[in-house]
């Protein structure tokens, strides 16, 4: 199978995390000399030319979240936030903000650092949900540079969560099952997928979103590839999966329509010729990656 890793949005980044795990005294100073900051405007993130990587000096003025994320070739890396109208300061000379989909799809940094912003806005995003304890409902501080939050009042810890989501290619003979949600942009198809339940297998939630979605029953379930979601803090799992029939029922509430497409039918979409202009996800989602595997006879 080819390289996920190719062509996937998210799964390079060469950062060394820090962790909850470490001392309070690891944290470098915010303002270290070599330290570079990702700023997130509200959803915006502050990229001057062809990098999201500024220094912690372009946003010493702004009040928000701040947390560290670890090293980047040898470098202090940190995430911060800012109100969303901050942006309206970075939009001079070769600077820019850009939502984070955008700056994927637009390939407006290199592969690695849109790994590390990932990172960033995952991160920010959990910190801007859990500022108080779960447990009694006091505010919490950020402890560990902000892997871990922490209650004065009843001394939990809170860390970080990832939402895992399945997503899968449904193959029956030589046709695969695809679907379009009432949110999709117009014409476009994708795989099937829905977040795992607690105490389900990877295996089961397969079987179980397509059931519920078509009423497709699935047999044998193999794991493909991973890639991170950050839209809040998803892993997307990806299968191929085998269906055991094929007549399609769907529920209107979570699908406006399914189909089974032959092999070049999804040729089509992925290359933009399909004769009704069904258009494939864009190639940095893993829906476009398992696809392309199935054209290829890899799945």
């Amino acid at each position: 199978m080819t390289d996920p890793r190719d062509t996937l949005g998210f799964v390079r980044n060469r950062l060394d995390r820090h962790s909850a795990e470490q001392p309070e005294e690891a944290v470098p100073a915010f303002n270290a000399p070599d330290a570079r900051l990702v700023l997130i405007c509200g959803d915006r993130i502050v990229l001057r030319g062809p990098t999201a990587l500024i220094t912690p000096a372009d946003a010493s003025e702004l009040s928000g979240t701040r947390i560290f994320l670890g090293h980047r070739d040898g470098r202090p890396v940190f995430a911060a936030s800012a109100p969303a109208e901050a942006a309206e300061g970075f939009a001079a000379g070769e600077t820019r903000t850009l939502d984070l989909r955008s700056i994927a799809t637009e390939s407006a940094v290199e592969a690695e650092e849109l790994g590390l912003l990932a990172v960033a806005k995952s991160m920010l995003d959990w910190h801007a949900r859990h500022g108080f304890c779960a447990n009694c409902g006091t505010a919490t501080v950020a402890k560990a540079g902000g892997f871990r939050r922490e209650c004065p009042a009843c001394n939990a810890h809170h860390f970080p969560r990832v939402d895992p989501v399945v997503i899968m290619l449904v193959r029956r003979g030589e046709t695969c099952l695809l679907g379009r949600g009432p949110h999709f942009r117009p014409n476009m198809y994708s795989c099937l997928a829905g977040f795992l339940e607690p105490g389900e297998t990877i295996e089961d939630a397969v079987r179980r979103e397509v059931f519920e979605e078509t009423r497709i029953r699935v047999g044998a379930v193999t794991y493909r590839t991973s890639q991170p979601w950050p839209f809040p803090s998803s892993l997307m799992l990806g299968c191929a999966a085998e269906a055991l029939d094929g007549a399609i029922v769907t529920d209107p509430s979570e699908l406006e329509d399914a189909r089974w497409f032959d092999r070049a039918s999804v040729a089509a979409m992925l290359d933009g010729t399909h004769p009704e202009g069904i258009q494939a996800p864009p190639p940095m989602a893993i829906a476009n990656y398992l696809m392309r595997a199935f054209v290829a006879g890899e799945t």
